[in-house]
């Protein structure tokens, strides 16, 4: 019985990090390369309906990018909304899958050979 007891305790809590790690983590982001980019042109808007029929805008951008010693990479990424001109972006990017995620950063908080590249 107490064997039972602590093998219930233990799946709770191995369940319980589990559920805390997927909330809190983005694997995304896990195991990417990081690059800076400026938003400095308008995106090809493309439109289209999913498979359930509901209509979605997709903004497609191409951009220099640059990582954190200034190397410079051609970023490919959809956005679902029209980013901010003149915006600066810290990318994450995977050798197979492109850009996974993107967030708004201050030009304050980019790597100075990186943020010399974006002027």
């Amino acid at each position: 019985m107490k064997k039972l007891f602590i093998s219930l305790i233990v799946i709770i809590i191995i369940i319980g990090g589990a559920l805390l790690a997927g909330r809190f983590i983005n694997f995304h982001r896990l195991g990417a390369d990081t690059y800076y980019v400026k938003i400095t042109q308008d995106p090809k808007i493309t439109s289209g309906h999913a498979s359930d029929g509901s209509a979605y805008t997709d903004y497609n951008y191409k951009l220099p990018g640059y990582s954190e010693d200034g190397k410079e990479k051609d970023m490919d990424f959809i956005a679902q909304k029209n980013l901010r001109k003149d915006a600066y972006l810290e990318i994450f990017w995977k050798e197979n899958r492109g850009v996974t995620s993107y967030q708004e950063v201050k030009k304050a908080d980019i790597p100075k050979k990186a943020a010399e590249q974006l002027n």
